[in-house]
């Protein structure tokens, strides 16, 4: 009975593996209801869960829906998350990247959410592109060329959608076990053998602050062990914008640039760090450390990028614009944002940056995606008064929404005398 699981939780019991099971199979086929439910959410927020209560919930929701079978691809297929962050497109070069140096990377993304952007609608800039995969094509990719990066499928976890919008409805989102278990049932569905996990923390993040960012990498990394998946997490910095660029297209933009070997300083260094770990999980090399180098190897010598390129023509985008990346910001205007004086970038508030484009996009309508904002200063960067720190671009007569989003960008910017930026990586947690 729903009535005695719920009682159990309430008094502080350990739920069964069994509990947990009937709980979540009788909530997705309707014979739970939603006020069952969400009195079981709250006795979890409130009493909290074991990891092993934590794995038997993921692997539940995990088995709610399709699950895909990439056994018979060789190799350790690793896949990737990010918890997301301001100006974040790791994805769009570290899947390529890694594919290139031989291990395989299926990955289901997500699109944007809050003020941070989304995978999906990045790579959608892109003419043509198809990102809604059929399982087996999805596969299919993988095993010919090495890597697939597709839309989350409603057919994967259903019973993560429907009990995260009902912890959306009941103030139930902020549990670190149910936080964890949501994100974990979607990897575990997708199949790969190890996933390298990056999880946040800052202004710019879900998680602001690094002792939560660190619990979360926790949780997650004892989920994959005790679902026989090899896990790490990486806690990275996500106080300032990612790289240079924030929005859709001028994201994709700036992920192509940085497979040709032009990247910006910070970005270029998450990536490969993200890449080494992923590599190491794969059995390419002996330790992240070597794989980050190979890595670099990918990046010099534009395999990244032919990868990159493989992946947009077989997914039925336009190749083309590998080669012409500025076509997908034409038509764009851009207005300059000016140092308020002279100084050092002390702080950039990313989360106020993100905002910034995404009430432009809300603005923009059918033409969204060309909303964004390069960064020309970055924390640590001298400026003197007057000089462009950032441009932002938007489709033509936007006026008024240029206008706030310009002044937003400004104030997101605090100028004063001294500043350090620190590198972006904050620790490492594996099993």
């Amino acid at each position: 009975m729903m009535r005695d699981i719920i009682a159990n939780k309430r008094d502080g019991r350990e739920l069964t593996s069994e509990e947990i099971g009937r709980a979540v199979n009788e909530y997705t086929a309707g014979r739970a209801s939603e006020a069952e439910m969400a009195a079981l959410l709250m006795a979890i927020v409130l009493r909290g869960m074991t990891p092993r209560e934590t794995t038997d919930l993921t692997l539940a929701m995990a088995d709610s829906g399709e699950r895909l079978d990439l056994s018979s691809i060789p190799g350790t297929k690793v896949d990737k998350h990010s918890t997301g962050g301001v100006g974040d497109k790791t994805t769009l070069v570290v899947a390529p990247l890694v594919a290139a140096c031989g291990v395989p990377v299926p990955k289901m993304s997500g699109r944007a959410l809050g003020h941070t952007g989304g995978t999906i609608d990045k790579l959608e800039c892109i003419p043509g592109l198809i990102t809604d995969l059929a399982p087996d094509r999805f596969c299919r990719q993988v095993a010919e060329i090495g890597v697939a990066v597709a839309a989350q499928s409603d057919r994967m976890a259903p019973a993560d959608q429907r009990i995260y919008a009902l912890r959306d409805a009941t103030a139930t989102v902020e549990s670190m076990p149910l936080i964890a278990s949501s994100i974990m049932s979607k990897k575990l569905a997708v199949g790969a053998d190890g996933i390298v996990l990056d999880v946040k923390a800052g202004s710019g993040a879900f998680m602001r602050d690094v002792q939560q960012a660190q619990e979360l990498a926790k949780a997650m990394v004892q989920i994959g062990a005790g679902a026989s998946m090899k896990a790490v997490a990486l806690v990275t910095r996500m106080d300032e914008p990612l790289g240079c660029a924030v929005g859709d297209a001028v994201e994709m933009m700036e992920a192509i640039a940085t497979l040709a070997g032009d990247g910006p300083p910070d970005f270029v260094e998450l990536c490969e760090i993200v890449a080494g770990h992923m590599l190491a999980l794969g059995g390419a090399c002996s330790d992240p450390e070597e794989g980050r180098q190979l890595a670099r190897q990918r990046l010099v010598d534009g395999r990244g990028l032919e990868k990159l390129r493989e992946m947009v023509r077989w997914q039925g985008g336009d190749g083309e614009v590998i080669g012409n990346p500025q076509a997908l910001i034409r038509g764009a205007e851009l207005t300059p944002v000016a140092a308020p004086r002279d100084g050092v970038v002390v702080s950039i508030d990313a989360r106020r940056v993100g905002v910034a484009i995404r009430e432009m996009k809300s603005a923009a309508g059918d033409h969204k995606r060309v909303c964004g904002a390069l960064l020309h200063k970055k924390v640590s960067h001298t400026v003197t008064h007057g000089e462009p720190i950032a441009t932002v671009l938007a489709p033509a007569g936007m006026g008024d929404a240029v206008r706030q989003g310009a002044e937003q960008l400004a104030a997101s910017f605090a100028v004063g005398e001294k500043a350090a930026r620190p590198g972006p990586l904050i620790g490492v947690i594996e099993t």
